[in-house]
């Protein structure tokens, strides 16, 4: 079966790649360029949502799940919409008729099994003259403030612009802008069979910058994060998807932190909607929301004021607290 390209207008694209060699086959080593695309010190831009995995870990397809009212592809579409001259989509070579992904202009990936690099590489080959804001599709806490402020920061010169983690203090390669210059680079990383956009950058001219919302790049993998930012985003959506699956009913639970955790957090108290079972449930889910340090088998958990043990099982209407341990002097 041929694969299907990006739907495009009946116009020339100025920015669209040169004639090749040949067309690139799902799982053939990627080519090198045999010429650099000439490129001015700023490149219009034009946006990518990486929407091509294969969502192991969530169990479900992650571009459709729903946040904001709308289906998570959806919504990283409208976000990058008023900052770059077109957006696409990019998919495997099975997933161009998808209901969820048909709708929009899409870049079919041209290698197989290398993971998010696979689009940006496609992306780079069917238009090598722009830079590409790259975006994966499973953020939905991201807003548009935070890309607002990466083109903002944009260093044209580099090879790529993008943001430094919270979390780690690494290159965050999945909001990201990649210039045409960082092709080459690009392929040649994966030649030697290196596919990790992240070590790419952090072995590269990057410009780094530090996130206005230390939020709003946490992805979302699991189940359990999906429901903790169905939680944290729309409580009555999560009873909504909880209803559809047949699961049981969610719970309300108000949480106090303390001493490190609260720092960690932000906050010394909130209330939220969970699908957690037990406290180590409960923390589990919130390690993905906020950079905590601490295992449980660190803290001491104490349910309605009372000490209680991490297995046990949590209620509606519950309060939890999660005490750290207390230096002694």
């Amino acid at each position: 079966m041929s694969t299907p390209t990006a739907k495009t207008s009946t116009n020339a694209d100025p920015t669209a790649a040169a004639p090749t060699a040949g067309p690139a086959t799902p799982g053939a080593a990627p080519v090198a360029p045999t010429t650099a695309p000439a490129v001015s010190a700023a490149a219009p831009i034009y946006a990518l949502v990486l929407a091509g995995g294969r969502s192991s870990r969530m169990q479900r397809d992650k571009a459709a799940l729903t946040y904001h009212g709308r289906t998570q592809l959806e919504w990283a579409v409208s976000l990058l919409q008023p900052h770059a001259q077109r957006v696409f989509v990019s998919v495997r070579p099975d997933q161009t008729n998808d209901p969820v992904r048909a709708r929009f202009d899409q870049i079919v990936d041209t290698h197989e099994n290398l993971g998010p690099v696979a689009g940006i590489m496609a992306a780079q080959a069917k238009h090598p003259q722009v830079a590409w804001l790259v975006l994966a599709c499973d953020l939905p806490f991201l807003d548009n403030a935070t890309l607002t402020h990466l083109i903002a920061a944009r260093q044209p010169r580099r090879l790529a612009t993008a943001y430094r983690s919270s979390h780690d203090g690494l290159p965050e390669p999945l909001c990201a802008i990649y210039e045409p210059a960082s092709r080459e680079p690009l392929l040649a990383h994966v030649t030697k069979g290196k596919d990790c956009p992240r070590k790419f950058l952090i072995n590269s001219d990057v410009e780094l910058i530090d996130e206005p919302n230390p939020h709003a790049l946490d992805n979302v993998n699991t189940p359990d994060e999906y429901g903790s930012a169905l939680a944290a985003l729309n409580p009555t959506e999560i009873r909504a998807d909880a209803t559809r699956r047949g699961a049981p009913p969610d719970k309300r639970i108000k949480v106090q932190y303390y001493a490190i955790l609260r720092e960690q957090a932000g906050r010394s108290d909130e209330s939220l909607v969970t699908a957690a079972h037990t406290p180590r449930d409960l923390y589990n889910e919130l390690k993905s929301r906020y950079p905590f340090t601490l295992a449980p088998e660190m803290l001491r958990v104490a349910v309605n004021a009372e000490f209680g043990e991490w297995s046990q099982r949590l209620a509606d209407g519950d309060s939890v607290v999660f005490i750290p341990p207390v230096a002694g002097g």
